[in-house]
């Protein structure tokens, strides 16, 4: 076995991760032009501003998009708000977590869309703790 330089097996790590977290992506995360995003058998809709955002995180799966990006596919006739960027990731986030979707913030960089964790919906019957 051939002795590996440590720069170079992290940079194998890291492009492996970051292949296992776009697989996780999948095709099955979808957005159609109605605004319902679509992860498997789940679905959300969307307001058209959060429909933009998700498209634009969708477009660049497994990379972070920063914030100025996001800003002009959120409105891209007008720049928002000081904290409106902040409030719609917000809400994102609440919309985004029963699909199994999270929004990620990047510090100082922007936000990473990724695979979380589904929220458990109890059913009709089923004892909640």
């Amino acid at each position: 076995m051939m002795p590996v330089d440590e720069s170079e097996l992290s940079a194998r790590r890291d492009a492996l991760a970051l292949r296992v977290h776009v697989h996780a992506l999948g095709p099955a995360a979808a957005l159609d032009d109605n605004g319902i995003l679509r992860v498997g058998e789940a679905w959300v809709a969307l307001t058209p501003v959060e429909a933009r955002l998700v498209a634009c995180l969708l477009d660049r799966r497994g990379a972070v998009v920063s914030r100025s990006a996001l800003a002009q596919a959120g409105w891209p006739d007008a720049a928002p708000g000081r904290n409106a960027l902040d409030v719609h990731v917000l809400r994102l986030r609440r919309r985004l977590a029963p699909v199994g979707l999270a929004v990620r913030t990047v510090r100082s960089r922007g936000y990473l869309l990724e695979p979380g964790q589904p929220l458990s919906v109890p059913r009709p019957g089923m004892a909640t703790g």
